[in-house]
């Protein structure tokens, strides 16, 4: 299985910025779709961003849509996901997961592979 490591989170003012790192310790993510998804308090887990493994095409939730990127490191090990205007709405724990030369999408169910999630917090 593979072993998934976010880091970045942490607390910040809104409007403020944060970039989110999803890495391997074992292979890198180049032939993975990989997805970001998060958590709030009481909240079901939802889809954030996804990047496929084929074309690096990406998809967004509309809540995220002009404000977040995702994107593939140069040495295409990892999966950062840079979150800018970020808003007291967007405070959650953070996932990524993967799934190995996958047609990656928003779906929980489309990713077998997950991290231990990273905290974002947004407030001032």
């Amino acid at each position: 299985q593979l072993q998934l490591v976010e880091s970045g989170g942490r607390l910040v003012q809104p409007g403020g910025s944060l970039r989110l790192s999803c890495a391997s310790s074992q292979f890198t993510l180049e032939h993975y779709a990989v997805a970001w998804f998060r958590q709030a308090p009481g909240k079901e887990r939802e889809g954030v961003s996804c990047i496929r493994s084929d074309d690096d095409t990406t998809d967004y939730a509309d809540s995220v849509k002009g404000r977040f990127t995702i994107s593939r490191d140069n040495t295409r090990r990892r999966v950062l996901l840079q979150m800018n205007g970020l808003k007291p709405d967007d405070t959650a724990v953070y996932y990524c997961a993967a799934d190995l030369l996958g047609p990656g999408g928003l779906e929980m169910s489309e990713y077998p592979d997950w991290g231990q999630g990273t905290q974002v917090t947004v407030s001032s």
